[in-house]
């Protein structure tokens, strides 16, 4: 969804993967993104948050903001946050400006909550069994904990892993939901229950 005048929420997102969990995510609660005037932003990367989110404020400066980050990467959301003249401090939480915290990133949290056995099944529904486990047999993976090697399986090619989170949330119940997509979902309910939609209802 491009940009238009009419945007009333920005959902900002490391890459493409969360991205595509995010579309995953508010077709599981049914919320139609656009319908709501939520544009979905995939910043290429945490170090740009900064950049991406003082533009959207440029051009949107009464529309609201919300996004997900890994816990390590927390010093550049504090940072976009501050371009914005935010009121942050080390003492300020993030997620009560709508960032949401993965503690490693959003497949480790994926992963936690359906369980190996289940990310397991996906990854064979995707036709990638095999490929996983020739994966899991190299050296240097054998006596890594699953739920580690699984997470950096998904991470080996960027097609994979956009994939993978995709599916990944669709197969998640709301009450399986990690609690950062949890607390997004709220947001994005949240959102969506203030803006106009589209078609004025």
């Amino acid at each position: 969804m491009a940009p238009t005048a009419t945007i009333r929420t920005l959902v900002l997102v490391e890459g493409e993967s969360d991205a595509a969990a995010v579309r995953a995510l508010a077709n599981l609660i049914g919320l139609d993104l656009a319908r709501h005037h939520i544009w979905l932003q995939a910043a290429n990367g945490v170090t740009n948050y900064t950049r991406a989110l003082s533009t959207f404020a440029l051009a949107y400066p009464h529309a609201g903001f919300c996004g997900l980050y890994d816990v390590a990467d927390e010093q550049y959301v504090r940072r976009a946050l501050s371009s914005l003249a935010a009121p942050i401090t080390d003492h300020t939480s993030v997620e009560s400006f709508g960032f949401f915290a993965c503690v490693a990133d959003l497949e480790d949290e994926l992963i936690r909550a359906l369980g190996a056995e289940s990310v397991q099944r996906v990854i064979e529904e995707q036709g990638e069994l095999a490929s996983l486990r020739r994966f899991q047999a190299m050296p240097q993976y054998r006596r890594t904990p699953v739920q580690q090697q699984l997470r950096r399986f998904l991470g080996t090619r960027a097609t994979r892993k956009i994939r993978s989170a995709k599916r990944l949330v669709e197969v998640l119940t709301v009450d399986q939901l990690p609690s950062p997509l949890a607390g997004l979902a709220a947001r994005l309910r949240e959102a969506a229950s203030l803006a106009p939609t589209k078609d004025g209802a």
